[in-house]
């Protein structure tokens, strides 16, 4: 049986403040086949102080002269936009997702009909939020940045608490760095959350430049793929220059779904297209030259050849020494 991955295109703030943006955003992942489109909703006073520092990638993409709080100003939308771009998710064929960062926003996000929530891997020790989104009884997708086995262990138990079962929880690995580099991604930390939450269903989150990571998470079983992507990776933005344009994340989507398909169910057997070919690479037992009837039957006159539609190989030591029981013509088969 084939397992459907998730696919969910990060928009994140890529729409850079604007709504019109947004909408351009929305219509690349619904061309592009991905299943969500998700952005962030939040108030930039309720994120962070006027003290709090940018992290270096930000430092790098946006520059050092104003502070997150100015920046993150700069990439906030009103909450009513966001009732408006999940009406035209619908429109679109997409399914509309956005993380909450603050009880307003969750509540907000809850009362126009999201289905899922998103958390980001800074709001994993944030209890408070956990425990509003667990009593929702709605599925919850957790992302786990720079959290230690144990640290998602105890959100898990705060979700737990507030009401959500385990089999409506997403952990998905993650390594929070734009963009992350290649060896500090250790996608095997997939398999130890999967061992250590059974019933959960486990993804990938990903910022490594590129298409190939995310594809190769989806052959080890990832069950959701996350990606930033944006419009343009040269447009000014904290995430955009580790995020993939429109035709990279078409080619993602594309890859994932092969890889999805070539998983298969893991029984061991010949495949239809395989069975008319059996006959062709095969071999069969065969006379390596003219043998007469009552001769008895050696390695020096018989012989292992194409086609293999005649006795099979491994019956090779069941003939030896016995007598043919007629004549055979050089590479008859027996």
């Amino acid at each position: 049986m084939t397992h459907h991955c998730t696919v969910i295109a990060e928009a994140g703030v890529n729409h850079n403040g604007s709504i019109e943006l947004a909408y351009r955003l929305i219509d690349a992942a619904a061309a592009a086949g991905a299943d969500y489109v998700k952005f962030q909703t939040f108030r930039a006073e309720t994120l962070a102080t006027r003290a709090a520092p940018k992290a270096a990638y930000q430092q790098v993409t946006t520059g050092g002269s104003e502070t997150q709080l100015e920046m993150l100003k700069r990439l906030e939308l009103p909450l009513e936009a966001f009732a408006e771009l999940a009406a035209y998710c619908a429109k679109c064929g997409v399914a509309f997702m956005s993380t909450p960062f603050d009880l307003e926003a969750a509540n907000f996000l809850d009362a126009i009909g999201m289905t899922m929530f998103k958390v980001s891997s800074g709001d994993l020790t944030n209890t408070p939020l956990l425990r509003a989104l667990g009593s929702k009884g709605k599925p919850v997708i957790l992302s786990s940045g720079m959290a230690t086995l144990g640290e998602v262990e105890q959100a898990v138990q705060t979700l737990e608490s507030a009401g959500l079962t385990i089999s409506n929880i997403s952990l998905l690995h993650c390594t929070t760095e734009y963009p992350a580099p290649a060896e500090e991604v250790n996608l095997r930390a997939m398999e130890t959350l999967r061992a250590a939450f059974p019933g959960a269903m486990i993804g990938y989150s990903d910022h490594t430049q590129g298409t190939e990571i995310p594809i190769a998470a989806t052959a080890l079983g990832a069950r959701v793929i996350e990606k930033h992507f944006t419009l343009d990776r040269s447009m000014e933005g904290p995430d955009h220059k580790a995020s993939l344009e429109p035709a990279e994340l078409a080619a993602m989507i594309r890859g994932i779904r092969r890889v999805e398909v070539a998983l298969g169910d893991g029984r061991k057997r010949p495949t239809p297209s395989e069975l008319p070919n059996r006959a062709v690479a095969r071999k069969s037992i065969v006379a390596a030259r003219p043998i007469a009837k009552g001769e008895i039957l050696t390695a020096d006159n018989l012989a292992v050849r194409r086609p293999g539609n005649g006795l099979s190989p491994t019956r090779w030591d069941e003939i030896l020494g016995t007598a043919a029981t007629r004549d055979y013509t050089q590479d008859e088969p027996l």
